[in-house]
């Protein structure tokens, strides 16, 4: 695309020579004339160089100042009226040449001639000049789409033959996505997903509802089974309502099947569930390595079906969250994504490349820090419950309505951080910091033991012993390396299990 005469004086005939005012002198018979030469001064050279003005600038002086004639043209008509001009004086030179005189009359007026004006151009004309630069002024605004019709525009010329319609022709006329792109994921798990409305009971009685929440949820089985946080549902779990929405706008009413508060893991049921449900194939979260892609679907801040995507940046990261309620807090080594996760996307599904769900999203480090805000937004660092451990809690709250926790039997030190997981010299209220008889005293664990690897995990807070423990399940028997008065020791652990949350 050519601009470089944008904004640049050009003279208004290239045709025309500069002339002196003064009529013509008949020549005299006995001296026959030679060439004039025109001052350099007054034709255009193509080696000059030309000043080229920045487009929006060219488009604020065509608007303030009348077009100097010809401009935006000068490629299209300079070269034939350069070339008559200097044919003009060669002729009259070779007809002296030949001998006759007068010499023959020369195809332009003759050197000193009064020019007649050249007339204004046409409006239309003039008016293209300025359409041109106001269209890539606009593309400079509108980006891609406006990129592609300043092109257009600027190359078209003023012949007035190309048309401005865009074809379509080209088009396939069946366009598929092909399988494990975002597109077709996204468009065979969306009806899948639902947007969950709580609402707690209220505090006035009778059919006042209180504050509620949105959450996501996905279909876990063709019976109607919504798997979702336990923190998405709390507010409404003790007389409150709760319903789920589909992507195609329909709800239903949903009711608590159980909830894990250490887990932070929930099961509802539609209370009229309707036909045809399809439940989200379930992945292995043990397979997952870091690297691999990630889509997640959920209702960040109320916008029901949003789809985003990244990576899994890191596996196995203790995590405490608590609901919000000042419940206990839940615990869990999860899949660390970059996926923009928000409020509202809890309880929604991590997805794989093939669709299958590695996770339940649950929460996010922001930089928050309480000024005038009441949620925080993702910045990118958001945290998924590897669906292999919220498998085994979903299915033992459908059958039970209760959780099932493995347990150590110790209780340990939760705030300090990095030499490994104290054991307490004393449990809450008293009690004996090593349950008699439990897993740890089977093992000769002593209080003041510091755990320092749990299989091949190490282990360096109270947080990340809970949430290593709770990747396996009651009865699993697994290494585990303390220290004691500074030596480390090596012994073997069968988890335990706690049934319920209080």
């Amino acid at each position: 695309m050519s601009t470089e005469n944008e904004g640049t004086e050009v003279p208004a005939d290239p045709s025309a020579p500069s002339v002196p005012p003064a009529p013509p002198t008949p020549p005299a018979p006995t001296a026959p004339p030679t060439a004039p030469t025109a001052p350099a001064a007054d034709v255009p050279r193509s080696d000059q160089p030309t000043q080229v003005q920045p487009q929006v600038h060219a488009q604020a002086q065509a608007d303030a100042q009348p077009q100097p004639q010809g401009q935006g043209q000068a490629h299209a008509q300079a070269p034939e009226p350069a070339a008559a001009q200097a044919h003009a004086p060669a002729a009259a030179a070779a007809g002296a040449g030949a001998g006759g005189w007068p010499p023959p009359p020369p195809a332009v007026p003759a050197w000193g001639a009064s020019v007649p004006p050249v007339p204004e151009p046409a409006a239309p004309r003039k008016r293209t000049g300025g359409l041109v630069a106001a269209v890539l002024v606009a593309a400079l605004v509108a980006g891609g789409v406006g990129g592609g019709i300043g092109y257009w525009a600027a190359e078209r010329g003023d012949d007035g033959i190309s048309s401005t319609t865009v074809s379509a022709g080209d088009s396939p006329a069946s366009f598929k996505r092909d399988p494990g792109t975002v597109a077709a994921v996204a468009n065979k798990a969306l009806p899948s997903v639902v947007t969950i409305q709580a609402k707690s009971g209220g505090s006035g009685g009778g059919d006042s509802e209180g504050e509620g929440g949105t959450g996501t949820g996905f279909v876990y089985d063709k019976e109607g089974h919504i798997v979702t946080n336990n923190h998405v549902v709390a507010s409404a779990a003790e007389g409150g309502t709760l319903s789920a929405t589909f992507s195609n706008g329909k709800t239903y009413d949903a009711e608590v099947v159980g909830r894990a508060e250490g887990y932070d893991v929930a099961v509802l049921k539609l209370k009229k569930a309707p036909d045809g449900l399809t439940p989200l194939p379930l992945g292995d979260s043990d397979k997952v390595a870091v690297g691999d892609s990630t889509i997640a679907i959920g209702a960040p801040f109320g916008l029901s079906n949003t789809v985003t995507t990244g990576i899994i940046s890191a596996k196995n990261r203790p995590v405490a969250s608590g609901d919000g309620s000042g419940g206990n807090n839940s615990y869990m080594s999860a899949l660390q994504t970059d996926a923009s996760i928000n409020p509202g996307n809890s309880g929604g599904p991590l997805l794989d490349a093939s669709g299958a769900v590695i996770g339940i999203n649950s929460a996010i480090q922001s930089t928050g820090n309480g000024f005038g805000q009441s949620q925080a937004g993702s910045i990118g660092l958001g945290f998924a419950i590897p669906v292999n451990q919220a498998r085994n809690v979903a299915e033992q709250l459908i059958k039970t309505g209760k959780p099932v926790y493995p347990v150590i039997g110790a209780t340990v030190n939760m705030t300090d951080k990095g030499a490994g997981a104290t054991i307490a010299q004393e449990g809450a209220g008293g009690t004996p910091a090593i349950t008699p008889n439990g897993p740890a005293a089977k093992a000769g664990l002593k209080p003041g033991d510091v755990i320092t690897a749990l299989g091949d995990r190490q282990i360096d807070s109270g947080p990340t012993l809970i949430s290593e423990i709770w990747t396996h399940k009651s009865g699993d028997t697994i290494k585990l390396t303390y220290e004691r008065d500074g030596k480390p020791t090596t012994t073997t652990v069968t988890l335990g299990e706690r049934t319920g949350d209080n």
